[in-house]
């Protein structure tokens, strides 16, 4: 990491926020807490914003992870990739179609997403999430196929999953947060 991990002696927190955090992780800070914990009020709101959409979010889990795999391998953060590849999995997700992410990303995955592996709306998902990612802009022809798909509170809450964790790329990727070692 860029920085050093954060440790109550570098910068002491309240103990209701670390708390909190070890609460939502299950006991252990992980290395990107150990970034967060450096801001008071980002470490807050972060761990209750991204709770609700880590857990929250009643739109299917995997389809959320499966967008946020794909903001993972195209914007290099591996540590997000890391975390959310099994989370996908967990969810019944395929390991074919994260092999298959994988070599979409390579390609033009904003422009096309078909694969013999991938299910017409994993497709959308994959496109959708790399079009929000790679242009910002998503194509007409992308959000109408996905509105036969979703209702409006799935294409909300999907939406907010990826552009979530866009922004936690972004944070990753700038401050060098690198997976676990002892995953």
């Amino acid at each position: 990491m860029r920085i050093p991990d954060w440790t109550p002696a570098l910068k002491p927190q309240p103990q209701d926020l670390v708390d909190a955090v070890l609460k939502r992780r299950g006991g252990t800070l992980i290395n990107l807490d150990k970034a967060l914990l450096w801001s008071e009020p980002l470490a807050r709101g972060w761990n209750v914003y991204l709770g609700a959409v880590r857990t929250g979010l009643p739109t299917s889990r995997k389809l959320r992870e499966l967008g946020i795999c794909t903001v993972a391998l195209l914007t290099g953060a591996a540590y997000e990739y890391h975390h959310h590849a099994p989370d996908f999995l967990a969810a019944g997700g395929q390991q074919k179609e994260l092999d298959e992410l994988n070599a979409l990303v390579k390609a033009d995955a904003r422009v096309s997403a078909q694969h013999a592996d991938l299910g017409a709306v994993e497709q959308l998902v994959i496109q959708y999430a790399a079009q929000m990612t790679l242009d910002v802009k998503v194509s007409d022809t992308v959000f109408d196929a996905l509105r036969e798909h979703f209702d409006t509170t799935e294409l909300v809450e999907l939406t907010s999953a990826i552009a979530t964790y866009n922004m936690v790329a972004r944070f990753l990727v700038a401050l060098g947060v690198s997976p676990e070692e002892h995953d």
